[in-house]
């Protein structure tokens, strides 16, 4: 099977290109088909010679996702199920702001994490995404945008679908580069989020790239015994070893880091886990930010249940409080499959089904 050429950095390609005998400058000219022009085709690259787009068209591929569905919420958000080129599927996101289009990609087929209240982790992990695959979401996307011919452009990017993004490591960092090169895509680092369970020697890897792309760690609970009831990784890597390591990132980086947790009714929205949280953070608040997300239900995982307005309210004024910088996640798509992981996991179980009879 081919592979997409959306995987190649600029100076990957450049290298590819150089050895089959082409000249240096012709990786330029290809990059901008792809990523300015956007392309679907190498024969539509009108000024690559005969040689070269016979080349490309013998190793490469562009497209590798096919739309299966396209679910619209109210809000505009935009919910994408592709079909990979060996059958399976994933998920990518489109979300408005007012400062721009953000997508959230996804970066393995399946996730092995197994966090008690996610739908990504109900079909375990078949494989990685290669980095093709990863950029080719956010083409396909940026496609949807240029149909409606507005000049609307993706800005942001947030690395929060099925999946561990840590867990493919190499692949994520290819994807990274690709999107973030001022000669295609150029989406700032900065506008670029990837968000980690908690893989700490990957935390330390991150921390030494010479890209300054935002971190967000999945934290959920503010104590080993909780977090390792609704987060598994938490046996392997227990909140001392990721503070460690989150430690190490924040004096390497400088950066701030954003810490998500999910609110799950009386299991870790109360005074007591806010005050615990509050505690763990103190001496790296400066460069702390807690996200308080309001959980979407799983029919799955029904013992869980979204956390009260009022409780969520009183978590967030007791952070503030104690000097910890947090916020109440905006929602979007909620009229949709809103969870991560939830309308693969509804189509598969639809297809299984048909099949069954």
């Amino acid at each position: 099977m081919k592979k997409s050429i959306y995987g190649l950095t600029l100076d990957q390609l450049t290298e590819w290109l150089m050895d089959q005998g082409q000249k240096k400058f012709r990786a330029a000219q290809v990059w901008d088909w792809l990523y300015k022009k956007r392309v679907q085709s190498f024969a539509d690259m009108s000024n690559i010679n005969k040689e070269c787009i016979q080349l490309l068209e013998e190793n490469f591929t562009i497209q590798t996702l096919e739309q299966a569905v396209k679910q619209v919420s109210e809000d505009g958000t935009i919910k994408f199920l592709f079909k990979l080129m060996d059958g399976n599927l994933i998920e990518t996101v489109l979300m408005k702001f007012p400062y721009g289009y953000s997508v959230c990609v996804t970066t393995q087929v399946g996730c092995n994490i197994g966090c008690s209240f996610c739908a990504s982790g109900l079909l375990r992990k078949s494989r990685d995404l290669d980095a093709g695959e990863i950029v080719g979401q956010i083409m396909k996307v940026q496609q949807h945008l240029d149909e409606a011919g507005n000049g609307d452009r993706v800005s942001h990017i947030v690395v929060m679908g099925i999946g561990e993004p840590f867990d493919n490591y190499t692949n994520l960092m290819n994807f990274l580069r690709v999107v973030n090169d001022q000669k295609g895509l150029s989406i700032g680092a900065r506008h670029i989020t990837v968000s980690t369970s908690g893989l700490t020697p990957k935390i330390r890897e991150f921390a030494e790239e010479d890209i300054q792309i935002n971190l967000a760690v999945s934290l959920h609970a503010p104590n080993n015994e909780l977090r390792t009831q609704i987060m598994k990784i938490n046996k392997a890597y227990p909140i001392e070893k990721l503070m460690e390591a989150i430690d190490y990132y924040l004096e390497s980086k400088n950066r701030r880091i954003t810490f998500e947790y999910i609110m799950l009714q009386d299991v870790n929205d109360h005074v007591e886990e806010a005050l615990q949280l509050a505690k763990l953070l103190q001496n790296k608040r400066h460069l702390s930010y807690v996200n308080l997300i309001p959980y979407n239900p799983v029919d799955e995982h029904d013992q869980y249940r979204r956390s009260k307005s009022e409780d969520i309210k009183v978590f967030y004024e007791t952070l503030k409080k104690k000097g910890i910088n947090c916020g109440v996640r905006l929602e979007h798509g909620t009229d949709i499959d809103a969870a991560c992981g939830q309308l693969r996991s509804k189509q598969i179980k639809k297809v299984l089904n048909q099949m069954l009879g």
